[in-house]
Order: C-alpha cells, then structure tokens, then sequence
C-alpha cells in the first residue's frame, strides 16, 4: 500500500468517475478522498461503490475542493488527481518513488491527453500534446508534500489559472517541482465547442487575475495566449493541417476576452471570497 492520499475533484462527472477511480485502487494508495461540488447527478452514487471518504466542497470550486482534501488527509504525501485523469498498471508507483529518491516538493506526471472523435476535442488533444505547457509542473496529477499545501494553500479564488499561481509561489519560495519523463498519465478532454470554449475563458480569467495579485511582475504571462496561438497557427501550417487554425483563433479571442475579465475583478480576502460564495 502507498502512503498517499489522492484527493479527487467531482462535478457532475457520472460519464468519468469510474475509469478515474478504478484506475486510482489499481494503484493502492492508502486514502482516496472525493470532493463533491453539489454533483446533481450519479456521480456521488458511483463514487460510493468504492471505499472512499466523500466530503463536500459546497460549492466553491475545485481550488476550495483541493485544499479541503488535503486539510482532511491522513498521510503525508498528497495525490492531487483529476477526475478526467487515468492513471496505468504502475504508475503512481513509479510517480511516488521518483518524488521521495528526488526529494520532491512537487512532482507531476507525465501526460498525454486524449479525446473523442469530435473536432474540438481532438483540436485540444493536439493543442496539449505538442504545447510547452507540457513541461510546466501543474495539478491535475501530482504529488505534493501535504506539509508544503498547508504552508502554501492554494488560492481558492482561481476557478481556472490556480495551477499557475501555485507554481509561481513555490518556485518563488525555493521549493522543487518538478515534471516526470517516465511515467505518464492519460489526461481526457471534452469533445464539444461549449467544454473548449470553456478551457479558453477559464484560463484567461486565471491569467488576467495573477496580473490583478502580482502586478506588473506577472505581466509576462498575458503573452501567452497571443505565443500559443502563433506557435499553434504555424505549426498547422508547417505540419499541412490546417484545420487545427480554427480552434487556435477561438483560443486566441476567448482567452484575451477572458482576460479582460480577470483584470477588472476585485482581488478580495479568500476568507470573506469563501464565505460570500458559499452564501450564494
């Protein structure tokens, strides 16, 4: 048995969280706790077919979700994975001993994303899978120190862009973070215009928001939408698939549009954030 507990994010997921959770006990870790955000569907009841701790989040998003799993965990090791994560034969072995012999902070697997057939889908497959984003460590499966999230706790007030944020803190801090090269996770996205356009107006409100927390230090990062959207129009081009230049002019106008927003929101306490959204 590993001595990890893995955290799991849920929302209305009832078409993902078996694989997800089938795939985590395969890994045996010793505690799997699942967050819900008020799922209005079968995803609790599917959960609960296997031996997990299930704790509510009431409502306040995955950051809020994430930091509660980690204030209820048992062991001192955290596995932060994501419901549309699925984890092969060996692998959070593999994740777990390279985080201790490499005296990790932080340390995320591999991933390669995967799709249905649907344009948008494979669009953001291709999109992630040949992005530099790739080697950025993130949260969607990771191993962190427990010790480390609770000196450091996510910001709960980043629906989306937490994961850079996060990043930005601790790298900033001296701690280690790393990105495995040798073991993998599969990652699954959404097939439909609605789930991509989703991922575009999520990730510039994040951007948009680090530049509303950290200034004109973290001014940089607006350019990368406009960077990822050039690098991917060229790429089409280069590699004679144009049809991928679609999906990165929607990328491009979402984020930007997105980004707008996140500059004019009003950076609160994430206490009195907490407490007014759990009102709502």
């Amino acid at each position: 048995m590993l001595p990890i507990t893995v955290i799991v994010p849920v929302r209305n997921s009832e078409h993902l969280v078996e694989g997800c959770l089938t795939s985590i006990f395969k890994a045996n870790p010793a505690e799997v706790i699942v967050v819900d955000g008020l799922s209005t569907d079968h995803t609790l009841e599917i959960a609960q077919r296997f031996p997990v701790v299930v704790i509510s989040d009431g409502g306040l998003g995955v950051p809020a979700a994430r930091m509660m799993g980690v204030r209820a965990a048992s062991n001192p090791t955290i596995g932060l994975f994501d419901v549309d994560i699925r984890i092969p034969d060996g692998a959070l072995e593999n994740l777990y001993k390279q985080f201790f012999d490499g005296q990790y902070d932080a340390l995320q697997a591999g991933l390669v994303s995967y799709s249905g057939q649907g344009y948008w889908g494979r669009a953001l497959v291709n999109h992630h899978n040949n992005g530099r984003s790739k080697r950025w460590p993130g949260l969607m499966a990771s191993l962190f120190k427990q010790q480390v999230l609770l000196d450091h706790p996510l910001d709960v007030r980043f629906r989306s862009g937490e994961d850079i944020e996060i990043r930005w803190r601790l790298k900033n801090a001296g701690y280690k973070m790393g990105v495995s090269s040798t073991t993998i996770v599969q990652h699954w996205f959404g097939d439909s215009y609605e789930f991509a356009k989703d991922q575009w107006l999520q990730d510039g409100k994040g951007l948009g928001r680090m530049v509303v927390k950290y200034g004109l230090r973290a001014l940089p990062l607006i350019g990368i939408p406009l960077a990822g959207a050039v690098r991917g129009i060229l790429l089409s081009l280069a590699h004679l698939q144009p049809r991928w230049i679609l999906y990165y002019l929607g990328y491009f106008l979402y984020n930007y549009t997105s980004i707008v927003s996140g500059l004019t929101e009003r950076v609160v306490n994430p206490e009195v954030w907490m407490q007014s959204t759990a009102s709502q």
